[in-house]
């Protein structure tokens, strides 16, 4: 089939996800869709949950692999909608739905890549695509858990929208909730430990502090007090203040060392990571595919939001068509023109690289 006919159905098949409701960990009807296209290609698949998956028909345990992801699952859409979120239309050149842009574009293209090499003989690498489930949510049953059932990955691009410039690296994610103490009383009486008051030093802390090891690719750690909550009534000072604070971790560090760093050095009584499993990513700029893309004319750069890149313990590479700042929004969108032009780097790329 000729890469514009590829480009066609693929596009079709965006216009058919943005129409039926993914929400994570309801993705059940959304994997239908996917297996209909290896279905109509005759590629067999396979299907482990709400997570799709197949092999290039000649693979070869005895070369690399390449993971080509992306994910199927969307956000809830936001208030601000002045469209139907799961109306699928075109004006001026944009496709407007939920998912079209995060990360619908970025599939469909990933699909019409992989169904244009599936048949080829002799390529360097051996090639694997997921299109995977939860990952909005970091949920269970995502592409973490897919990486124990898929042959063992030597390299990843991760479909996100990033103007098809090479994401070389990305920023980890670790969550913590904090506890401020102080002594509960009634607001009538006297209290030289109030817990609120004593949150208002801790919460400058946070503020001020400054990890010292800043990535030339990622920049420095960014922490963020997200949340904070307090007491039940007005007149009863309450014994503690739970704070959430958000921090998003370059390569320098391991999210493990953040935690040991904050758990050691905050004044929090008590600060404790939701999870230590959302790493920081990233691939070796001498890498091939790094090479490849830059010789192409595209932009190398550091990525502050997660992915399923966190999952993935060999270099991974995020790319595909969309622009980041569209994600999550109201009346999301993605132009039809980077779909095309999103397929058409994606097999040069992998043309210069594994053919």
């Amino acid at each position: 089939m000729s890469l514009a006919k590829l480009t066609e159905n693929a596009i079709e098949l965006l216009k058919n996800l943005i129409e039926t409701q993914s929400f994570s960990s309801e993705e059940e009807k959304t994997a239908l869709l996917i297996e209909a296209w290896f279905t109509e290609n005759t590629i067999p698949f396979n299907r482990t949950k709400n997570n799709v998956w197949a092999t290039n028909k000649y693979f070869d345990k005895n070369k690399p692999t390449l993971l080509l992801n992306s994910h199927h699952d969307t956000v809830k859409p936001n208030s601000a909608y002045t469209n139907n979120p799961f109306e699928a239309f075109v004006k001026d050149g944009k496709l407007y739905g939920l998912g079209s842009n995060d990360a619908g574009g970025c599939l469909v293209a990933l699909l019409a890549t992989f169904t244009h090499f599936y048949g080829q003989k002799n390529l360097k690498y051996n090639l694997v695509i997921v299109a995977s489930a939860e990952e909005e949510n970091s949920g269970p049953n995502g592409l973490n858990s897919m990486l124990s059932t898929i042959p063992k990955i030597d390299v990843a691009i991760v479909g996100e929208p990033t103007l098809m410039n090479l994401a070389v690296a990305e920023k980890g994610l670790v969550v913590f909730d904090a506890v401020v103490e102080g002594t509960p009383s009634h607001a009538a009486h006297p209290n030289n430990n109030n817990a609120i008051y004593n949150t208002i030093e801790v919460l400058q802390w946070f503020k001020d502090f400054k990890f010292n090891k800043p990535s030339k690719a990622l920049g420095d750690v960014k922490m963020t007090v997200t949340q904070i909550n307090a007491g039940s009534q007005h007149n009863v000072v309450p014994a503690h203040v739970d704070l959430v604070i958000d921090v998003r971790v370059n390569d320098a560090y391991s999210n493990k060392e953040i935690a040991t760093i904050l758990q050691n050095e905050s004044p929090c009584t008590k600060i404790t990571p939701r999870s230590l499993r959302l790493n920081s990513s990233s691939i070796n700029t001498n890498h091939d595919l790094v090479k490849a893309g830059i010789a192409m004319g595209r932009t190398t750069y550091g990525s502050p939001t997660l992915s399923d890149q966190a999952c993935l313990s060999c270099q991974s590479l995020k790319l595909g068509p969309g622009d980041s700042t569209r994600s999550h929004s109201a009346d999301e969108f993605i132009y039809l023109a980077e779909i095309e032009e999103g397929i058409q780097i994606y097999v040069e790329l992998l043309n210069r690289v594994i053919v």
